[in-house]
């Protein structure tokens, strides 16, 4: 089992200050520039599923599509509603981009390249801490401060309902993501990305081939998956901008470059998770197979290249769900949260540390720990195939059936069918006083009754 130790910070520091600063501002242009491609990204993707052109008038295949719209918000009436707060209004969308900026700066784009022009050689990450992963899900909850602030300081009943929806939402799901990510560090040994990066290039027991953490730890990585898409507040978990039944969310009442901020704050926040979903399960900057076989695949700005195409392929997630699947109900999406992913996360992480412990301790290398494990592995088979009985449900139904009557969803004026154990007032017997005898007929007998009167 890795121990963790204690982190050599010197390759960081020991650069001169216009270096880091270089570093910095190649972060910020690549994560900007990755922004403006993935709009354009997603929406050829989706024309393509759809089977439609997309954006293609704005420069070679549509790429100054992005461009084009910011240039459009950037012309377009700026105005506030004369309930809102000015100051936190205007500070909001700063709140929301600020975080989804500076989480980049501790994930590894690449290994040791070679400064142009000069000898300097500086992994292409502009910093790095002991604990980074850490830093980066406490920057990225800062955002949600920022809607809360927009929806409350909007003066607006749907922003403000948007806001709430969002807080829940991302509070509940960030737990779920954290716990997916304790299981990288209890393998990696480390919460350092560039550590953990390394961790992954270690020859594996697997015919010597590295294995990334997606594949050692598969459930841990779905759940990130599952995770990242709720935290980020897209489709199909898209809940507080449901504008079938918000409007646009928390930023109805924002136009112009304010709401360009918060367009842009999302889609960096999808890049920002994917980029660390790269980094903790598909080996960072490191080369896939087979490209890692050959010698210095992956050495200098080659780990960019590999780097960006684990990104892409994160964000093609991303894409490929907003165009297949409907948008989830909010309890549905509160419920698989909290009764399914966390209670799933925390038994597997529970499962890695006793795992890591017996390797540690010599727990597995006996005889009679893999009789004990065979034993158990066939009683729980047995269980599954021969154990229970089969209970009586159609009977149950039927008889449930005849107490209700006739069951008719729209009665008792719900909008919508009734969810679950919900019972409609006439069977609950909440309604007080004698109905109109004249209620209990169809439509059709009512209107035969008023014809014969005629």
């Amino acid at each position: 089992m890795s121990v963790l130790m204690p982190m050599d910070l010197d390759v960081f520091f020991n650069v001169p200050w216009w270096v880091v600063l270089l570093k910095a501002l190649f972060a910020f242009v690549l994560l900007l520039v990755l922004t403006l491609f993935t709009i354009w990204y997603e929406r050829r993707v989706v024309a393509f599923m759809q089977h439609r052109q997309g954006p293609d008038m704005n420069g070679p295949f549509g790429l100054l599509q992005s461009l084009a719209d910011g240039m459009k918000l950037m012309f377009k009436e700026d105005f506030a509603p004369t309930a809102a707060d000015k100051l936190v209004f205007t500070l909001a969308p700063f709140i929301v981009s600020i975080p989804a900026i500076t989480a980049f700066a501790v994930i590894p784009m690449a290994g040791l390249v070679r400064v142009p022009f000069t000898d300097i050689t500086t992994p292409l990450q502009v910093t790095d801490l002991p604990v980074s992963v850490l830093f980066i899900v406490a920057v990225a909850s800062i955002g949600v401060y920022g809607i809360v602030l927009a929806g409350w300081s909007s003066g607006s009943t749907y922003s403000l309902l948007g806001a709430l929806r969002s807080s829940a939402q991302v509070i509940s799901y960030e737990v779920a993501m954290g716990l997916a990510l304790v299981a990288v560090f209890l393998y990696a040994g480390s919460l350092s990305t560039s550590e953990i990066v390394a961790k992954q290039a270690e020859p594996a027991t697997v015919f010597g081939v590295p294995l990334w953490f997606a594949v050692q730890l598969l459930p841990s990585f779905i759940i990130y998956l599952i995770s990242m898409v709720g935290e980020t507040n897209r489709a199909p978990f898209d809940l507080p901008e449901a504008e079938g039944e918000l409007v646009g969310g928390f930023h109805t009442e924002y136009s112009s470059m304010r709401f360009a901020m918060f367009f842009m704050a999302e889609y960096m926040n999808m890049i920002t998770v994917s980029a660390l979903a790269a980094t903790l399960f598909l080996g960072g900057w490191h080369a896939p197979l087979p490209f890692n076989l050959l010698p210095g695949a992956d050495t200098g700005y080659w780990g960019l290249l590999w780097f960006v195409v684990k990104v892409l392929i994160m964000l093609f997630i991303f894409v490929w769900l907003r165009g297949t699947l409907p948008r989830l109900r909010y309890d549905q999406f509160m419920r698989f949260g909290w009764r399914w992913l966390i209670p799933i996360s925390l038994v597997w992480t529970l499962m890695i540390a006793i795992l890591r412990m017996g390797q540690r301790e010599g727990w597995f290398s006996g005889r009679t720990f893999w009789l004990g494990a065979a034993a158990v592995f066939v009683v729980l088979v047995g269980l599954a195939f021969f154990g229970g009985k089969e209970q009586p449900e159609k009977a149950d139904e039927e008889a449930a059936g005849e107490r209700m009557g006739e069951f008719d969803a729209f009665a008792g004026g719900y909008p919508v069918p009734p969810m679950g154990d919900q019972v409609l007032p006439e069977f609950a017997q909440v309604l007080s006083g004698e109905q109109d005898p004249a209620s209990d007929r169809s439509p059709s007998e009512q209107q035969t009754k008023e014809g014969s009167k005629a």
